[in-house]
């Protein structure tokens, strides 16, 4: 059984943040109802056509979704929203920009008057007060504010994440926040208010870097894609021109890499490599041992050392070969989901399903149930025709 199933959500969502917390919510069995401007709808449908023509952000974060087009500046619009959310929401979501939604009357202090146990989750870049709540945001200038970029990247070259880890970040957030308060809900009748921020919510993700650099401390230094602070714990060549990634964490890992894939045991005795602070500042020196060690071997020998030993390494996948990738594979992880362009495959959601699958039901096109909505509410076919004559819907 799905368990959300008999929850309605009505979203009025753009980008990853908020469509990304209110997909999951479909995953687990709840009726999303998707606000979208008319001839528009949520900006990230036109990123880019990479999906038989559709946005790949888009299809990502919105399958399972009824998509409803409104104009929420029309006084016919508002007064179906108001109808919608106060006849059939148990939550409300909605990233717009800061203010927008209370102008609408949606604002929690608003709708908790009408309906007391409504859930109201708001996602924002900056939080709901604050000198920064007005001011823009988008993922690439959280994860700046929030220090990401700081420590990411080349000793030369700061970097920022490829995936929108800011957005990724909030949408988890609201998710689990939302599911807190309908247990809540649940035990007390009582609805709730949520606030997530982007910033916050990244800012939590970056607690080590931050205790790292505590009380004026110096960051864990940009490092590339080794780690920043245990070595050897990144990508090194193999003579085949490949890169293998390896990771040691403990003194006991470090004799037996020496002994068991370097093939030079009395490196584990060297005391300018005795500790991981040692080998860590001594990067260099270590690097090129290990380079010219695996000099002699493909990637494969190389990984096939370091699986004997117990050692933790990975390919460096590209996409294409995490599509491929057989561990996905193996444990049937791949589904299908029906799309305006065909059906794609989608990965199933991470968790187990044991009591019942999730679900995954097709990416919506623009206003595509929009007459079935309105027709639920008794409108005719000619008032419908009208409504949209008019840029209602």
């Amino acid at each position: 059984m799905q368990p959300l199933k008999g929850i309605t959500v009505v979203t009025l969502e753009h980008a990853i943040a908020a469509p990304f917390a209110t997909r999951q919510l479909a995953d687990m069995g709840a009726r999303v109802i998707k606000i979208e401007r008319p001839g528009v709808g949520d900006f990230a449908r036109g990123y880019d056509e990479r999906v038989r023509g559709l946005a790949s952000h888009f299809v990502w974060t919105n399958r399972s979704k009824e998509s409803l087009t409104l104009d929420v500046k029309h006084e016919e619009a508002q007064k179906l929203l108001m109808r919608l959310i106060l006849e059939e929401a148990d939550v409300v979501v909605q990233n717009l920009a800061p203010g927008a939604a209370a102008r609408l009357g949606l604002s929690y202090e608003a709708l908790s008057q009408l309906k007391p146990g409504i859930i109201v989750c708001d996602i924002s870049g900056y939080g709901s007060d604050g000198p920064y709540r007005d001011k823009k945001a988008y993922d690439l200038l959280i994860q700046s504010e929030a220090g990401f970029v700081s420590v990411t990247g080349t000793p030369e070259t700061p970097s920022k994440a490829g995936p929108s880890i800011a957005d990724i970040a909030a949408g988890m957030y609201a998710y689990t926040n939302i599911l807190a308060a309908l247990m809540h809900r649940q035990q007390t009748g009582e609805g709730q208010r949520i606030d997530v921020s982007m910033l916050e919510s990244l800012t939590e993700w970056m607690s080590y870097p931050l205790y790292y650099a505590f009380e004026g401390a110096a960051p864990p230094p940009r490092s590339g894609a080794s780690h920043a602070t245990i070595y050897p714990y990144g990508p090194f060549p193999a003579g085949d021109g490949k890169t293998v990634m390896l990771g040691l964490q403990n003194e006991r890992e470090w004799k037996i890499f020496c002994d068991k894939v370097l093939l030079q045991p009395a490196l584990a005795s060297e005391e300018r490599l005795s500790t991981n602070a040692k080998r860590s500042a001594q990067r260099e020196v270590l690097a090129a041992l290990i380079i010219e060690a695996f000099s002699t071997l493909s990637a494969e020998q190389v990984a096939q050392r370091l699986e004997q030993a117990g050692i933790a390494n990975a390919q460096v996948n590209s996409m294409q070969e995490v599509w491929a990738h057989p561990q996905l594979k193996a444990r049937d992880r791949w589904r299908e989901v029906a799309t305006p362009a065909g059906r794609i495959p989608a990965l199933l959601p991470p968790g187990s399903w044991q009591h019942g699958a999730p679900r995954m039901d097709a990416v919506p096109a623009l206003g595509q149930h929009t007459d079935a909505i309105l027709g639920h509410y008794g409108y005719s076919a000619e008032r419908i025709a009208a409504l949209r004559a008019d840029g209602v819907i």
